[in-house]
């Protein structure tokens, strides 16, 4: 296991990495254009990595295993193993304990976790792509953010988030003396970002100067070296739904529940296929130490083992046979057993006949199976 850990996280460094730089050029592109801060793209991209984690630990676990056992191999150790009477089922068992941790871990992240994880990522997008105005002003250009608010800058940088030579003309009504108060603001530059749940966005002015106009005729003027201005934004304020509308946001404990008392707005089958389709995969990641053994057990005479080829288009294989299994009992053509726990034994069966028949016991295997049944049909 020695070997097989450095590997392992390595590998999963990796995966992750591919897997979420195409989503993370996406989220830059659209984020940038809605000129969304630093912390939400931040956020984003950590509740992405659940789901990403999810689909690189049993691509990073079956690296690490296929690569330690190949070492192995071409320094003869599993000869010599072999050779002292330890077959590969043994040999094989740390790696199938490091697979019943591992899966037992997968069920804490795919029943639990993620299901958090998703339904804040949709939350943080909603928010970020429904923030209603945005600022975006250019230079010697006038700009109404609502009825009672105007105002210009002589120069705007930063896709318009960096002010310089603003002026600011806004009436503010005083409801309870019922008089109204205008304000004329100058500052020598300025910047906009967005506050709280991208309800309001907020100017920041540096080295100006308020002229407040009473309906009484007294007014004043007010020097300041910063102020800060909250701007209303158009439309009303939104807020995003409640977690639980789609069965991939409820946890494990919760799809269970449902299962038994119905009482969420989503179809039991979706339910009936997420809760299933949540346990086959965490359990199929104990196929994978036999696998990956099994395939990269190596001839000395051959120079290139495409093992390791064979294992990735089998694991992708099964893993697109679990999804479409998931939307047969989605769709209530086929029941759980059929569409998902009968593909997990199949595929738990030829991991391990792909053990068998690398370590040269199953052709033993079928001549003992081919004399009992001889021995059935003389008597």
């Amino acid at each position: 296991m020695s070997l097989a850990l450095p590997t392992f996280l390595i590998a999963l460094g990796i995966i992750l990495t591919a897997l979420m730089l195409e989503r993370l050029l996406v989220l830059l592109d659209l984020l940038a254009a809605d000129n969304s801060p630093l912390s939400t793209f931040l956020g984003l991209l950590t509740d992405l990595v659940p789901h990403y984690l999810g689909l690189a630990i049993p691509a990073a676990f079956c690296v690490a295993i296929f690569a330690s056992v190949r070492q192995m191999s071409l320094n003869s150790e599993i000869e010599a193993l072999l050779s002292s009477g330890i077959s590969l089922s043994r040999y094989s068992r740390p790696y199938m304990m490091c697979g019943v941790v591992i899966s037992i871990l997968c069920i804490i992240l795919y029943g639990y976790i993620q299901p958090y994880a998703r339904y804040d990522f949709r939350a943080a997008f909603f928010y970020a792509s429904h923030s209603g105005w945005v600022p975006n002003i250019q230079s010697h250009t006038i700009v109404k953010p609502d009825d009672n608010l105007v105002m210009v800058v002589d120069k705007a940088t930063e896709h318009g988030t960096r002010l310089s030579g603003i002026f600011i003309r806004q009436k503010a009504l005083d409801k309870v003396k019922n008089k109204t108060t205008e304000h004329i603001i100058v500052a020598e530059s300025g910047s906009f970002y967005t506050v709280q749940n991208r309800s309001k966005i907020q100017l920041n002015l540096f080295n100006g100067q308020n002229l407040t106009l009473n309906s009484n005729n007294k007014n004043n003027i007010t020097d300041f070296t910063k102020a800060e201005k909250n701007l209303k934004q158009q439309g009303k304020k939104v807020t995003f739904r409640e977690r639980g509308d789609d069965e991939r946001e409820l946890t494990i404990t919760e799809l269970f529940q449902q299962l038994r008392h119905h009482t969420n707005t989503t179809p039991i089958a979706d339910i009936r296929a997420e809760f299933h389709f949540r346990l086959v995969r965490a359990l199929s990641i104990l196929g994978i130490p036999i696998l990956a053994t099994g395939l990269a057990i190596m001839k000395k005479r051959k120079k290139r083992n495409w093992g390791l080829g064979v294992a990735a288009v089998t694991l992708l294989a099964y893993d697109h046979i679990q999804q479409f299994g998931t939307e047969l009992v989605a769709t209530g053509h086929h029941s759980a057993f059929i569409a998902l726990w009968m593909p997990l034994f199949v595929f738990f069966m030829m991991c391990y006949t792909i053990l068998l028949f690398k370590s040269g016991n199953l052709q033993y295997l079928f001549i003992s199976l081919f004399k009992r049944s001889s021995k059935h049909m003389d008597k």
